[in-house]
């Protein structure tokens, strides 16, 4: 965290003494460009660095040395969760900098296995500002940071009350509804304006949840579950 003088603006507003330096991991450039507009409206927040893989931003961090990384997970078409291996890597090369995953995709396991990799926050994609900007702040102190739905995620699987219709997100039920009739990739993306690949994501996060390898069995045990 830099440390500042405190100064007074134009408005004559004081300026805060300490500024967090963040940096931006995430592969679409015009998201890393929306959360940069969003977060240096805040007096206390510099986005000091870029990166839209892990191989850069490995280098980035190296080179700026920043507070707090705000990191998605899904950072190449080639793997789904490359961003933990990311942030299991820079919590070992650093382990008093703050990662705060920032992404679309509210898996239970998935935020447990983010925090076991080194991350002290995890919030989603539509989190509204205020909040996201507590979460940074919050991280840069060395605090944990979770939006609601994150937090309530945690907790379930930290009891062990995960139920099969609990531990499947609203759009994953969404797509399992249009496998039971026999859709294909491309075509559920047509339904529900997401790409083949996004699909692709959450039939492998659907099968994986419900403990089964093929599409249809996914169908079958879901049937027997009640969820379709």
């Amino acid at each position: 965290m830099t440390l500042r003088t405190s100064v007074r603006d134009e408005t004559g507003s004081a300026r805060p003494t300490s500024v967090v330096k963040l940096v931006l991991v995430d592969d679409h450039a015009i998201l890393r460009q929306g959360l940069r507009s969003v977060l240096e409206r805040e007096p206390d927040l510099e986005v000091v660095g870029e990166a839209s893989s892990s191989q850069e931003a490995l280098a980035v961090v190296r080179d700026v040395a920043p507070d707090v990384v705000l990191m998605d997970l899904k950072l190449s078409a080639a793997s789904d969760y490359e961003g933990l291996a990311l942030c299991a890597q820079l919590s070992a090369a650093d382990g008093t900098m703050g990662l705060l995953v920032l992404t679309t995709f509210l898996d239970e396991q998935l935020v447990v296995r983010a925090i076991h990799a080194g991350a002290r926050g995890y919030v989603v994609k539509d989190v509204d500002t205020t909040e996201l900007v507590r979460a940074i702040r919050a991280v840069s102190r060395g605090e944990s940071a979770f939006d609601s739905r994150s937090a309530s995620a945690v907790i379930r699987s930290l009891n062990g009350q995960t139920t099969p219709r609990e531990g499947l997100t609203e759009r994953e039920l969404e797509v399992l509804q249009l496998l039971a009739k026999g859709l294909s990739n491309a075509k559920i993306g047509e339904r529900l304006f997401i790409s083949a690949t996004t699909v692709k994501f959450h039939v492998s996060n659907i099968m994986r949840k419900l403990d089964v390898g093929r599409r249809a069995e996914a169908v079958y045990e879901a049937g027997k579950l009640g969820l379709i």
